[in-house]
């Protein structure tokens, strides 16, 4: 357990510095997009999509979020961090994207398609497709952490005003985890940025807008790190597009 400690540890700083770096100057720039993985310790097709996000986390261009999901369990290993409002979440972006059922390894490129998060080329190519079309992130977006609170700062629309939800996504940014039964016994298994919880914290109508929230709110949670997401939903309350998005690490110590 040491030794698993001491990566934790040693995987936090490597993201949190190669981020602080990258955010240095005035501005940050956008990120490419946000890719939001659906995955499961009990899945043996999931640690290629895992290590993939992996590499999308650390590149600091891309919301990189692992979503550990529950129905899975069942196989013989409960996934150690999945959580019934992950599933959930799967469950509604298939009835937003008009899908009948759920699957791991699953992707979702800001929020407006799907693909196996394993298919690195189908990722990269929805990517850069979908900023291209203009279904990038549109809205700039900021977040971080002051003395008290964490401060969400969204910009205007850059066209017609539309009705989106601030989401706070609370997330561990480095686990590894070592899978004793199941499809993947035997494996030691490192997750980056495995979702926790999720909340929403006001609605932005296209205007600027700031929110803060109370520092103790991260602490309350037990995350190590959150993002938040600009997202629209659908008339059933489905997650829809995502338009602007922003991450921060709180390194352990």
């Amino acid at each position: 357990m040491d030794l698993f400690r001491g990566l934790r540890l040693a995987f936090a700083a490597a993201a949190f510095f190669g981020l602080a770096s990258a955010a240095k100057g005035e501005e940050q720039a956008r990120p490419r997009g946000v890719v939001e993985l659906f995955t499961s310790q009990g899945c043996n097709s999931c640690p290629k999509a895992d290590a993939y996000l992996g590499e999308l986390a650390r590149s600091g261009d891309v919301v990189a979020l692992a979503y550990h999901v529950d129905y899975w369990d069942y196989l013989g290993w409960r996934d150690t961090m999945a959580t019934a409002d992950n599933t959930g979440r799967q469950s509604e972006y298939a009835r937003a994207l008009g899908e009948r059922s759920v699957y791991t390894p699953q992707a979702v490129v800001n929020g407006r398609v799907h693909m196996n998060g394993a298919s690195r080329g189908k990722v990269e190519k929805a990517l850069g497709s979908l900023k291209d079309a203009g279904k990038g992130l549109t809205v700039d977006l900021s977040l971080s952490e002051g003395v008290e609170s964490v401060i969400i700062e969204a910009g205007a629309a850059p066209g017609t005003a539309r009705k989106a939800n601030l989401l706070l996504v609370f997330f561990d940014p480095v686990t590894p985890v070592e899978i004793k039964r199941g499809e993947n016994a035997g494996k030691t298994v490192t997750y980056w940025n495995a979702v926790s919880g999720i909340q929403s914290v006001g609605m932005w109508s296209g205007q600027e807008i700031r929110v803060e929230i109370p520092a103790s709110e991260l602490k309350k949670r037990g995350a190590a790190g959150c993002a938040v997401l600009l997202q629209s939903l659908d008339e059933d309350g489905n997650p829809g597009a995502i338009i602007g998005a922003a991450i921060l690490d709180t390194p352990q110590g």
